[in-house]
């Protein structure tokens, strides 16, 4: 049986987008819960001392969503804010992408919720599974639209809430993982691109070394292997990133690489031969959130006074899969 809608809801097409251009990001914004757990609650819980906890992560504590607290709402909080700040009435917004690995429903997605929570009414809505690499995927995926003149604003959000995935007792994640969100807002500009090429990478035959099974819901992690490794392709793909896009990494002004490990960041930095200053470090604050890091270490960056307009910013991120990449960003509107 058909449904015959009413006049004023008939299906009307959208105003083509002719124009290409270039793509900005023109804000940041995060929204995280309120519950903030320290490295002595977990010591206390895995039998370790808070101090052991802080030398193999470089964490002191994390945010813990609440049970009743849904993904959606900090996904759609930081989402609205990210667009106040830019300026951009929600109904102007093309395209909503939540990059995730821990949606409220395995269906629907987060994305359509939460245009509709926005009163993004004309936006296309999806997902992006990726895991801790997903927010630079998801990046890549509004940019693009953007820069082909598929879409005018796009909003591209990384939120994860990985303690319902954590196993409490196991020592190899219950210390590292976390909970937030944060999102950019994407703008067409008539000047070129200010974010340039996203080189992207995959091997599935690390697959197994950060895996969640069906089994049992939970998450497990082979660290050594996963150290190794994300080191080793964070490395390269930031010489694949700044060739692509040009420059020499004397010209990045501030690294922001995914927040996984303090060591991981320091390991990275080392072999990039990178001031410590230049490299960007909130891991302490806010534990491994996943795909909501690189959007909550803009905007902490932002908050310190290490960002700001017109700054070259390196993008890079590793995750699940194993899944890597990284992107050269001119930070605003400019």
């Amino acid at each position: 049986m058909s449904t015959i809608l009413p006049l004023e809801q008939e299906l009307v097409p959208a105003p083509m987008i002719l124009q290409r251009g270039g793509a900005v990001a023109a804000s940041v914004a995060v929204s995280v819960p309120e519950t903030v757990v320290a490295n002595a609650e977990i010591g206390a819980r895995l039998g370790v001392d808070a101090d052991w906890i802080t030398r193999r992560t470089g964490i002191h504590e994390r945010r813990v969503a609440r049970p009743d607290e849904r993904l959606e709402a900090h996904a759609t909080a930081c989402a609205r804010a990210a667009l106040a700040r830019a300026e951009v009435d929600p109904r102007d917004v093309d395209l909503v992408i939540v990059a995730t690995t821990t949606p409220d429903e395995v269906m629907p997605g987060a994305a359509p919720l939460v245009a509709h929570a926005l009163g993004a009414i004309d936006a296309g809505a999806f997902d992006v599974g990726s895991a801790c690499t997903g927010f630079l995927s998801a990046l890549a995926i509004g940019a693009a639209q953007v820069e082909a003149g598929r879409a005018r604003c796009a909003v591209v959000i990384g939120a994860d809430f990985m303690s319902r995935i954590t196993d409490p007792l196991d020592r190899a994640t219950a210390s590292v993982f976390a909970d937030g969100a944060g999102a950019v807002v994407l703008e067409q500009s008539l000047g070129p691109s200010r974010i340039g090429p996203v080189v992207l990478g995959s091997d599935g035959s690390g697959a197994g070394h950060i895996r969640v099974e069906r089994s049992d819901g939970k998450i497990r992690m082979r660290g050594h292997e996963t150290f190794r490794e994300a080191v080793a392709r964070l490395t390269l793909c930031t010489h694949q990133a700044v060739n692509a896009a040009g420059v020499g990494l004397d010209d990045i002004d501030l690294f922001v690489y995914h927040q996984a490990n303090g060591r991981i960041l320091s390991a990275v930095g080392e072999r990039l031969g990178l001031p410590p200053g230049r490299v960007v470090d909130c891991i302490a604050q806010y534990g491994n959130t996943s795909a909501a890091t690189l959007p909550l270490a803009l905007a902490f960056s932002e908050r310190e006074g290490m960002l700001a307009a017109g700054d070259r910013v390196l993008l890079g991120a590793f995750g699940a899969g194993f899944t890597w990449g990284a992107t050269v960003i001119e930070w605003g509107r400019a």
